[in-house]
């Protein structure tokens, strides 16, 4: 139970609820941060893969041990790990370049041990060559804090990338391809897929083809390989530029949804910068209703936060300072959302 200032008594729904995580690098430099999100009452953590100087000769990053000691390394400070949001090398598959099929059997692997240890959800995503892509990163924002923006206009005459153009079409193919063989290793290991949009959700950008950019092409997706583990990351930034009617999508994909980014975005997929989460255009509190009434319980972590006074810009969208207002703003939207 907790109290209004006035002492009046309210409760906090404590299950049925979004979780609220943040993405925590297993690397020893990120401590401080780890430390930092614990303060701040986060219990869940999104985690990368295990980091090359843990492990051991002859292991990879997907392999069980290197998992199991990472996520022993979560809980001994605190936190269940609920989902895992890093790749192993996916580029032949996507390309459907000779050597994918050792791709997809680390993925397998992957699959197999994270269902071992009770990881349930990972993200993925179908951007090829390159992936979330930005012009600037210290695009002016409220009071000198600085933010990520795109302009499309400024890659007009950027060069292709190394393999040279890829279109739609053949990504749609080589996308099947995986599904197919990794959802029922994610079926027999109780694995949710979550595949993260493009960022931005644009194309083609260089001469690449992006698939996931549309609300029809998220319902082509789920239609694809049907399965109860083909799913979707709901970053909010990328499907701000994709409709203007975030809670409607939310409504669409309900049971689908099985991770969510929460961040917002102000301009058009061809031009946009980020926002600080009280001043974007998008209704959050709207949002985090939506969620609610559709029934969602998983993990929601903030993305793409301002850089802030006292804090470094090595890391674009990830400053610590910055993370701390995000945190504090959705917890405030969540009390709002379950107060019984």
């Amino acid at each position: 139970m907790r109290v209004t200032l006035d002492g009046t008594p309210f409760h906090v729904k404590e299950t049925a609820m979004i979780k609220i995580a943040e993405m925590l690098p297993p690397v020893e430099s990120a401590s401080r941060l780890w430390r930092l999100m614990r303060q701040a009452g986060v219990d869940f953590a999104v985690g990368g893969l295990p980091s090359p100087e843990s492990l051991t000769a002859g292991e990879a990053p997907w392999d069980y041990l290197p998992l199991l000691r990472m996520k022993q390394k979560y809980e001994n400070a605190g936190f269940t790990l609920a989902v895992i949001e890093a790749r192993p090398p996916l580029n032949l598959v996507k390309r459907g370049l000779p050597g994918r099929d050792a791709e997809i059997d680390t993925v397998c692997t992957l699959l197999e041990n994270m269902g071992r240890l009770g990881i349930p959800v990972w993200c993925y995503e179908w951007m090829t060559d390159f992936n979330w892509l930005r012009t600037s990163t210290d695009v002016p924002s409220r009071g000198g804090s600085v933010v990520s923006g795109f302009d499309a206009s400024l890659l007009r005459d950027a060069p292709p990338t190394e393999l040279g153009p890829i279109g739609e079409d053949e990504l749609w193919v080589n996308l099947e391809y995986f599904l197919e063989r990794v959802l029922p290793v994610a079926e027999s290991s109780g694995v949710r897929l979550a595949m993260h949009p493009d960022d931005p959700p644009l194309s083609p950008i260089r001469g690449v083809g992006r698939i996931m950019r549309s609300l029809d092409n998220y319902q082509r997706l789920l239609d694809l390989v049907p399965s109860p583990m083909n799913g979707i990351t709901l970053c909010q930034g990328n499907f701000r530029l994709m409709t203007d009617d975030i809670p409607a999508a939310i409504r669409k994909f309900r049971d689908k949804v099985f991770f969510v980014h929460l961040r917002d975005v102000r301009g058009t997929v061809e031009d946009f910068v980020e926002t600080w989460h009280d001043d974007g255009p998008t209704d959050l509190l709207e949002c985090l209703r939506t969620y609610r009434e559709v029934g969602f319980e998983g993990v929601l972590r903030p993305d793409h936060v301002p850089t802030v006074e006292g804090d470094s810009n090595d890391r674009p969208g990830y400053s610590m300072y910055g993370r701390l207002f995000a945190i504090g703003y959705i917890r405030g939207l969540q009390e709002a959302v379950y107060r019984l």
